[in-house]
């Protein structure tokens, strides 16, 4: 049985904006634990995300990785960072 075009057009309309809303990049607990362990040499230390725990993409001078920031500054919780429009 086949279904009509807008019957499978919405259903992969909500279904993707469900996963985009509700889907965040997380790091497992275990590796969050396991970065906040002293390392036995300094230079293994990992910078990641407060809010997320995501180690790429990382910004020093905020904390917190570059999803996290784009999601902050559009809400306009970072203070001094605005959205650039041009």
């Amino acid at each position: 049985m086949q279904k009509n075009y807008t019957e499978y057009w919405d259903f992969h309309w909500k279904k993707k904006n469900n996963l985009t809303r509700t889907i965040k990049i997380m790091a497992k607990t275990s590796v969050k634990a396991r970065a906040e362990k002293t390392p036995k040499f300094s230079t293994r230390k990992v910078n990641r995300c407060w809010k997320c725990g995501r180690k790429r993409g990382y910004m020093r001078y905020f904390g917190i990785c570059r999803i996290c920031f784009r999601e902050l500054a559009s809400k306009g919780e970072l203070p001094g960072v605005k959205k650039s429009s041009w």
